[in-house]
């Protein structure tokens, strides 16, 4: 990703997708993929993209299969990821799924 200052590592087909959807967004500054959230109760968690838009703003996406948004676990990591952002004043958070003709298919 050029606008991406570490090697980007993605972990399924979302998050390969989304991600050239970023680059290639002129609202998009930089990238950064899989920022670990520090001192979570729920355990060691990453958000999937943490990105600077052109404003200074932050906006942070995690990347779901839509089968799994409703597991408990799952749950409960994307709310802590949403109040872990939200303590630091991010407002712009949100989750990304795949299309309902999407191939499901996890590597």
């Amino acid at each position: 990703l050029k606008k991406c200052e570490e090697v980007a590592r993605t972990y399924d087909k979302i998050q390969t997708r989304y991600a050239d959807i970023l680059d290639k967004d002129e609202s998009i500054k930089s990238i950064r993929v899989n920022v670990v959230l520090d001192d979570l109760d729920e355990g060691k968690f990453t958000s999937d993209f943490v990105c600077t838009k052109t404003d200074g703003d932050l906006m942070v996406r995690e990347c779901v299969f839509r089968k799994k948004l409703s597991l408990p676990r799952t749950c409960k990591l994307l709310d802590a990821s949403m109040q872990y952002w939200a303590r630091r004043g991010v407002t712009d958070w949100g989750i990304v799924v795949e299309k309902e003709d999407f191939e499901d298919e996890e590597e």
